[in-house]
């Protein structure tokens, strides 16, 4: 999964701090609990930190989320026709394993598809950078996420050793993401699955287990199987004076319909609901976000993503339904 989100909120001021070197008593600090949580000799994590090199790209790369950017300039860098096409020729590829994902987890199979697609056009673009240095620079050279990349590092090195892998191995994205769905590595260590029992979990250069992986984290992380997950309500009505910064829904259809907000019939009172704003070239328009719209920003923590898988998956089951007349 991206680590992205929050990184958007974060002060550019802190550039000064970014360059900071690590020093001798956080990575001694960091060395003993890998020993005295993990049972991993000192050695053993000494010989690992020491391949890995500050990646100055990385330190430039985290102050310049995509999250950053108004929705009307967000949004076109997803929603192409070479998106769509490539994610047509992955669900007719693979369309008996996303079937049985939907099956088993409850999360369609054009959600699974577009957060695939977006993340890494379909395993095209896995990340240039070395995990390992990744991580450790934001870990010992970033302070605002120092906290929760060292975490990650250590998580990271678990996995790396229960894997079997080289630590200087893995490529991904600048925050450390991996595989087709770019799991960050504690996500892949809880939610990663081995959906074609083969006997590995393999979400770097399998997209069977990528497929399961995805449609798992999104079950984790309660998707409401045959729920809604965002509605576009008529914008001449005043939605400025009930959205609200936040992603999870606050209030109800019931409660905005009881404040005299049009909403489609289709939708019951007692569904829970965040009313959300999207900046525009000429102003803003809003959509209500439901409990599964929420569920996407679990993947990334940003309504931007979200709205974008969403209208993907949208594009995707549209013609996914024309190509089969399902």
């Amino acid at each position: 999964m991206r680590f992205l989100a929050g990184l958007a909120l974060i002060s550019l001021n802190v550039a000064a701090m970014q360059n900071e070197p690590a020093t001798t008593e956080q990575v001694d600090a960091f060395v003993d609990e890998q020993v005295e949580k993990y049972e991993f000799s000192e050695q053993q994590v000494r010989e690992w930190l020491n391949q890995a090199e500050k990646n100055e790209d990385v330190l430039a790369a985290i102050q310049r989320p995509w999250e950053a950017k108004p929705w009307y300039q967000y949004y076109p860098i997803f929603l192409t026709d070479k998106r769509l096409d490539a994610g047509k020729r992955f669900w007719a590829e693979h369309s008996d394993t996303l079937q049985r994902a939907q099956q088993e987890f409850g999360v369609p199979a054009e959600i699974i598809v577009a957060i695939i697609g977006i993340e890494t056009f379909y395993g095209s673009y896995l990340g240039k950078y070395p995990v390992l240095d990744s991580l450790y620079t934001l870990a010992f050279h970033y302070p605002p996420r120092a906290k929760f990349f060292r975490s990650e590092l250590s998580e990271y090195l678990r996995l790396a050793n229960a894997e079997q892998w080289q630590v200087k191995e893995q490529l991904g994205s600048y925050a450390g993401a991996m595989g087709l769905g770019q799991f960050i590595s504690s996500s892949y260590r809880h939610y990663a699955v081995d959906f074609d029992d083969d006997g590995k979990r393999n979400i770097i250069s399998n997209p069977v287990d990528a497929i399961g992986s995805v449609a798992n984290y999104f079950a984790e992380h309660r998707w409401k199987a045959g729920e809604p997950i965002a509605y576009k309500p008529a914008q001449q009505q005043d939605w400025a004076a009930v959205s609200s910064d936040g992603m999870k829904p606050d209030t109800t259809v019931g409660a905005l319909r009881e404040r005299g907000f049009s909403i489609a019939s289709d939708y019951s009172d007692t569904l829970a609901v965040k009313v959300l704003q999207f900046e525009t070239e000429d102003g803003y328009e809003y959509w209500l976000g439901f409990d599964n719209f929420y569920a996407i920003t679990r993947y990334n923590h940003s309504p931007l993503y979200a709205m974008v898988a969403y209208q993907f998956s949208q594009q995707l089951r549209q013609a996914n339904s024309a190509a089969t007349g399902n």
